[in-house]
């Protein structure tokens, strides 16, 4: 089995697979899910994500220790844009539809969408998100890829559901460095914002669901502010629904010639 790499982050060493190599490891990167991802948004319909363990296996990132532990997981596709903010996807299961549809007409893709980076809980301020998104870099430059883009999500909106993202995104520290954790993250490697990503999952379901899934009760209809959402859930009562629209923040990764050749041993992991 070819090893793709071994980096060091200042706490363990890891190993850099992607999920082609390594496809008995696809239950890991479930439980990853189930760890990292809020409940409900078990109400989105994702209706091509399984594409990503078998089509789009080469664009799957693991960051496994030693003994075969996923400690990280990155998720990828390949589509075709044409460089505009009109251009971007609605959703995440848009762009995955948008790789499926290019893979279906044999047409060449152009751009390396991220859609998730998940680090297990007890593995996170280890520098293994960074780890991701530069694998990511480093596998879009290996495809031919003109950029890489992401709908980011960013970490800390969620304690403040009424911040409207398009302010929210431009929050800044002392230092002039983007407020949000993950964000600043992407802008630290030379990404930069292009815009809102307002709906990157539509997230709907029964009153009784989405009070099994936040552990609320919502006796009346209107907005409430749910823990881990990033904005206000829309329940309506009378109509026995509740939708949310998971917002987030399109960021561009631009790529140089020869970039997956410029990665630093000791930090970069690199995708043959």
């Amino acid at each position: 089995m070819e090893r793709e790499a071994v980096t060091r982050t200042k706490q363990q060493s890891v190993e850099l697979f992607t999920l082609s190599q390594r496809p008995e490891l696809e239950d890991q990167v479930e439980l990853l899910h189930e760890r990292s991802w809020d409940k409900f948004l078990d109400g989105a319909p994702w209706d091509y994500w399984d594409s990503l363990f078998d089509v789009f296996a080469d664009y799957q990132l693991l960051l496994c220790h030693p003994h075969d532990t996923v400690v990280a997981a990155g998720h990828t596709v390949p589509f075709i844009w044409n460089g505009t903010v009109k251009d971007l996807p609605s959703t995440l299961d848009e762009i995955i539809e948008r790789g499926l549809n290019a893979v279906r007409h044999g047409r060449k893709t152009t751009t390396l969408s991220a859609l998730a980076a998940m680090v297990m809980p007890e593995q996170r301020n280890q520098g293994l998100s960074s780890l991701l998104v530069r694998a990511m870099r480093s596998l879009a430059a290996r495809h031919g890829l003109e950029s890489l883009v992401a709908p980011v999500g960013p970490i800390l909106k969620h304690r403040y559901p009424l911040t409207p993202m398009e302010r929210y995104m431009h929050w800044k520290r002392p230092d002039g460095s983007p407020f949000d954790p993950w964000i600043r993250v992407h802008w630290q490697l030379g990404a930069h914002i292009l815009c809102v990503a307002p709906t990157t999952a539509i997230s709907t379901g029964t009153v009784a669901q989405w009070e099994e899934w936040t552990g609320m009760s919502f006796p009346e209809s209107g907005l409430y502010v749910v823990p881990g959402a990033q904005q206000p859930v829309d329940i309506d009562r009378e109509r026995d629904i509740g939708r949310y629209e998971d917002p987030g923040v399109w960021m561009r990764h631009p790529l140089t010639p020869g970039e997956d050749d410029r990665a630093d041993d000791d930090d970069r992991p690199e995708v043959r």
